[in-house]
This record gives structure tokens, C-alpha cells and sequence, in this order.
């Protein structure tokens, strides 16, 4: 029989199902895979409901309800001080990871050159190589996730059509400094390149850190695309629902990948997305304040186990040295380890890179209940210090 594509035939399940499945077949806490354990604003769920019954029940807009594209367009204004033309600027998918595949599909050519920061989310490799690209990466390593701005020039070249940047960074938990966004936009400019911005946890900072779009520093605005998340923005994974905005020489072509990938999206979620993006500021700063004492809470219970923890700036992910609990074997068998016998589940940072050099981490997400956090770190510290 005639082979398939390589790229997705040749494909394992990814790390974070496979971690979910011994979880589930151990009974161990899931702090591997990420999503809140949470049903996510009642208002807004009453809002999806009531426009499930209401109707109607036929295809929205291809581009999107218009009230969550106006939604959109002033959340940008609101947060961000961008003047987006909702019309012809804004586009819904069913998720951020459709409105990637939608960039990768119209954007590149076989033969372009992608600029990609490891540690790596799962989807963007291959996503950049179905459409034909050919990925130029750039390394962070922890614990310091340092952006090396030699290599990232040297990664660039005549051939380099856009740079992927996911800030605040999963799996790095990082948010990229002025700096570090100044040298990225120097060299989309220097070669006339694009950026395609990952941006699911613009809202998810710490410690009185900001997120800034690339898209707000000067040249970066007809080149670059900004992706949103209502599943991180609102807890609400389940309902799959992205916003992307791009100048309107670069959405026509994405829309159109867009309306052969999955045309549209549930108009109830959008209906509902539309009245949590118009929310006050109120409801954006406490998901940060929660999520942060969250994050304390769970590096308090982490640290009294043992470990050594890196720095969490955004995001709800927080990673861990195994060697400081004096595990001297690899990530993977860590994981495997600490979800069989001591009943908490983690993701291996190893699952991020391409050669397996980074190897001694562990990624936890705590958008969980405090209850759930607090005994998953009690069985770390059961396991990794037992009481005399």
C-alpha cells in the first residue's frame, strides 16, 4: 500500500495524553496536562447556554460573530492601546492551535524558513514542517531561559519568512523582556519577515510584569499576528475558542485557510466569549491574582518537598530541578516514577526540545484547586522526605 504523510504517520501520542493516561490508569493527581480543573465564569455559561436554546442553530459568519469581532478589537484598544479595524483585522477559530494551522497553511511556502524558540509547545513543529517549511530553532534553557540574541540572529537568513513567539512562554513559564522583543522585531524588519504571536496567556502574569504584544513596538504592526485564547483567558478549554488579529493584507490570506480548515466556530461559545472579553478590568486582574497565589501556594508545598524550583513569571506551569530530590535518572522516568509510586502526575520539560539534551525537569500546572495542590505536594513530600 502507498505510505501516508511521515510527518503525522511517524507522530507518537503526545506526552501530555500519554501522562494523562497512566494518571488516569494510577489514580495519580493530574498536574501534567494544562487546564484549570474549574467550570469557568457562571455568567458566561449562562450566556452559552441560553444561546444554544435560543438559536439559531444554523453556521455563523465564516469571520466570526461580529459582536466577539468588536469585542476583540476593543479588548486590543483596551489592554494594548491598538486601533483594530474589527471588519477587516479580526478573525475567530475554534482555538488558538486552528488559528496556528491557519497562519502556517497561508503563510508559507515549501522552501521558507521558520525561526522557533525551544523549549517547543507540542503542535508547532509539526505544523511548520507539513506546510512545507524549514524550522530554524533557537535554544532557551533553563533554569534561567535565557534568549540568546547571537544565536537567534544567526538563525535568520534571506530565506526566513516568520518567527513563531509564544509570550508568556509554555512550557518556560517565561515573559520576554523589552530587550528581548526589540532584537526579535530588529530582525523581522532587517528581513522583511513575519511573526506569528502565540499569546493564549496574555493575562496570566506575575509580580507586576506586563505582557507586551510584539505587535505594539514600532514596525510590528503590519507584520505581525496576534493569537488569544478564550479557553485560557475564561478556564474554559473545553469550549475551543481563539481570536486572531492581523493587518488585513495578511488576514485575508489566513481567513481563507481558516474557511477550508474549519469555516467556523459554535455560535453560542462566541456569543458568550464576547460578553467575558467586554468584562471590566476587574475580572482580567484577578485571574492573575488567583492564579499567582495559586502558584505560591504550590511552590511553598514544592520546595518543602525537595525541589528546586525555576522562576514562574506567567503562565500556570511551573517546572522543577529532579536532581535536588536526588533523582538521578531522566525526566520521562521521573514522571513515570512519581505517577505510579508517589500518585501525582507531571510532563517531562524533555517533551519540548528536539534532541533530548534537556533532561532533568519537570513541568506542574496549578490551575488547580488549592485542595488538589495541596495534596499532591503532601504526597511529593510523603514520598520524596518520609517522616522518620
Amino acid at each position: 500500500m502507498k505510505s501516508t504523510n511521515c510527518i503525522f504517520a511517524n507522530a507518537g501520542v503526545t506526552v501530555f495524553e500519554t501522562m494523562s493516561q497512566l494518571a488516569m490508569a494510577t489514580g495519580a493527581i493530574n498536574l501534567g496536562q494544562g487546564f484549570p480543573d474549574q467550570l469557568g465564569p457562571e455568567k458566561l455559561r449562562h450566556v452559552a447556554a441560553a444561546a444554544a436554546l435560543d438559536g439559531p442553530s444554523q453556521y455563523p459568519p465564516m469571520m466570526g460573530l461580529p459582536e466577539l469581532r468588536q469585542a476583540v478589537a476593543a479588548h486590543n484598544k483596551r489592554f494594548y492601546g491598538l486601533d483594530v479595524d474589527w471588519q477587516t483585522e479580526v478573525l475567530i477559530t475554534s482555538g488558538a492551535t486552528e488559528a496556528l494551522t491557519d497562519c502556517m497553511l497561508a503563510l508559507i511556502e515549501p522552501g521558507d524558513e521558520v525561526v522557533l524558540i525551544e523549549p517547543l509547545y507540542d503542535c508547532y513543529l509539526p505544523m511548520v514542517k507539513r506546510a512545507g517549511a524549514i524550522p530554524k530553532l533557537v535554544r532557551m534553557a533553563p533554569p534561567g531561559w535565557h534568549l540568546d540574541l547571537q544565536a537567534l540572529a544567526n538563525a535568520f537568513s534571506d530565506k526566513t519568512k516568520l518567527i513563531l513567539l509564544n509570550s508568556p512562554h509554555n512550557p518556560a513559564a517565561k515573559v520576554f523582556t523589552a530587550e528581548e522583543l526589540q532584537a526579535i522585531s530588529d530582525l523581522l524588519i532587517q528581513y522583511d519577515a513575519y511573526a506569528v504571536c502565540d499569546e493564549v496567556y496574555e493575562h496570566i502574569t506575575y509580580d507586576g510584569r506586563a505582557h507586551t504584544p510584539l505587535m505594539t513596538l514600532p514596525g510590528m504592526r503590519e507584520r505581525s499576528i496576534r493569537i488569544g485564547s478564550a479557553g485560557k483567558t475564561f478556564s474554559m478549554t473545553a469550549w475551543k475558542v481563539g481570536y486572531l488579529t492581523a493587518p488585513s493584507h495578511l488576514l485575508s490570506p489566513i481567513s481563507k485557510a481558516h474557511q477550508y480548515v474549519t469555516f467556523t466556530t459554535p455560535r453560542n461559545f462566541q456569543a458568550a466569549v464576547a460578553v467575558g472579553l467586554n468584562q471590566d478590568d476587574t475580572y482580567f486582574h484577578n485571574l492573575a491574582v488567583d492564579l499567582q497565589a495559586k502558584r505560591d501556594r504550590i511552590s511553598d508545598g514544592l520546595s518543602a518537598a525537595g525541589f528546586d524550583i525555576l522562576p514562574t513569571d506567567g503562565t500556570y506551569f511551573m517546572s522543577v530541578d529532579i536532581r535536588s530530590v536526588g533523582f538521578d535518572g531522566d525526566d520521562v522516568a521521573f514522571c513515570e516514577m512519581i505517577a505510579r509510586d508517589a500518585g501525582v502526575a507531571g510532563i517531562p520539560l524533555s517533551a519540548f526540545y528536539q534532541d533530548g539534551a534537556v533532561n532533568h525537569f519537570v513541568r506542574f500546572c496549578f490551575s488547580k484547586q488549592n485542595e488538589v495542590l495541596d495534596e499532591a505536594a503532601k504526597k511529593l513530600k510523603a514520598f520524596f522526605k518520609p517522616s522518620p
